[in-house]
């Protein structure tokens, strides 16, 4: 579903439904560490996601390799691959480029449902929560306000690569772009300086959504220079 978001340079495997694999068996070492002391829940989840990541690597033509965490959580990705891995209830994804092919790369799942109550306005500015009352209004089938969520969570995943430094869901301003039913274009206008990507700063990222099975899935990929 998601590899319809990505370009070429990019390989996605998905899974769906409950996390079911083992964690002692899929992880490495030096992952499993890493939620040794996590509920089961949240254990199945990132072995789950990793399992993805490893199926994508062999995509690539790659061996299997660990993908532990390093700043705030990002995964540190075996050397010549960047990537981007997300999941939700019933979701599991990883998408992957060999380094070279692009710059970095954002994704993002969320469940197609309203924010909780009082969220958005705490992760979105004013100009967006006008635009979120336009398009609620005009095409009431999408949960416009968890997609603007989604679009600032792969924003940042975008970012952060970049930039090793955080970037406040107010530090962004995000326009959604409907072009067809379901799917989507967005715009993210940074508001902070943003990183110099081949000698050229860039001002703001440009990403693709859709929604279908009860998702939200957002991308953004930074071309390479």
């Amino acid at each position: 579903m998601i590899e319809e978001l990505l370009p070429d340079a990019v390989v996605a495997v998905e899974s769906y439904g409950p996390p079911d694999d083992d964690p002692d068996a899929v992880l490495f070492p030096e992952e499993r560490v890493l939620v040794a002391r996590a509920v089961a829940k949240r254990q199945r989840e990132f072995a789950s996601v990793r399992v993805c990541a490893r199926r994508a690597m062999e995509k690539l033509g790659l061996p299997p390799a660990p993908v532990p965490t390093g700043e705030r959580g990002a995964p540190l990705w075996p050397d010549g691959v960047l990537g981007s891995m997300t999941h939700c209830d019933g979701y599991r994804g990883a998408a992957l480029a060999r380094t070279g092919g692009l710059a970095s790369l954002g994704i993002d799942a969320e469940v197609h449902e309203p924010l909780p109550e009082g969220v958005l306005d705490s992760v979105s500015l004013p100009a967006e929560r006008d635009r979120h009352r336009a398009l609620a209004a005009a095409r009431p089938g999408v949960h416009w306000d968890r997609l603007l969520f989604s679009a600032k969570e792969s924003v940042y995943k975008a970012w952060f690569p970049l930039t090793r430094s955080w970037l406040d869901f107010l530090e962004a301003d995000i326009e959604l772009l409907p072009t067809h039913d379901g799917r989507g274009t967005f715009h993210a206008r940074l508001l902070v300086e943003g990183p110099s990507v081949g000698g050229t700063r860039l001002t703001g990222f440009t990403g693709h959504w859709l929604t279908g099975d009860g998702l939200v899935l957002t991308v953004v990929a930074v071309p390479a220079p």
